[in-house]
């Protein structure tokens, strides 16, 4: 998606896509609490009153920004997967594309921390009771969680006789990447340097590779 700054106005007809790259951008730059309707309109150029013509508020706006973000992580995490060289044993290949698919995630978390958040930030329903009105379906899956599930999947029909996957490893995979991202951005281990930081990311999908997998 691309971004809209500089002062350039969006081509006629198409002003709903050029205030959701400005959001893009608002939550690139500063995290979810940025994304402001008004603030998007004022970056494109318009009023607030033709933005409100395409989004019912803040909160619609903010829904696709999510979605946008969910998705640029996930592709973060399958470039990390597609650069990963293979293997001849297929257990270690599908090991090497768990690990690599959770180098993408926390790769992806601190390069772009103001979408990451975003990613994961909470969204107020339309209705004032919390509900979703009646034309708006239900959010997808974040496509992360279920590239963890089909990599362990992977690994499964790939490992050896005497092992299986762990009941619920997607869910602790995702808990330890998210977990390891959230300290690297927020938490103490924000302060490490470069190849520290390196160093304890390796060691922590080390750990979720092997743990996996139960003897």
């Amino acid at each position: 998606m691309s971004a809209i700054s500089g002062g350039k106005t969006y081509h006629h007809g198409d002003l709903r896509n050029a205030l959701i790259c400005a959001a893009v951008d608002l939550a690139t730059e500063g995290g979810p609490e940025r994304v402001v309707l008004r603030e998007a309109a004022r970056r494109v150029g318009v009023s607030p009153t033709a933005a409100y013509r395409h989004f019912d508020g803040r909160g619609e706006l903010l829904r696709t920004v999510r979605l946008h973000a969910q998705r640029s992580l996930a592709d973060s995490m399958e470039r990390a997967a597609a650069r990963e060289p293979g293997a001849d044993d297929p257990a270690l290949a599908a090991e090497r594309r768990l690990a690599a698919l959770c180098r993408g995630y926390v790769g992806f978390a601190v390069a772009q921390p103001g979408l990451y958040r975003a990613a994961f930030c909470m969204v107020r329903q339309g209705g004032p009771d919390g509900s979703m009105p009646e034309h708006r379906a239900p959010e997808p899956e974040v496509r992360a969680f279920a590239l963890f599930g089909e990599a362990l999947d992977a690994l499964a029909r790939a490992g050896a006789p005497r092992r299986d996957v762990r009941p619920s490893a997607g869910a602790a995979a995702w808990s330890a990447v998210h977990g390891l991202s959230l300290l690297l951005l927020e938490g103490p281990l924000r302060r490490l340097p470069v190849q520290r930081r390196n160093a304890v990311v390796e060691t922590t999908l080390a750990m979720v590779v092997s743990g996996a997998r139960v003897p």
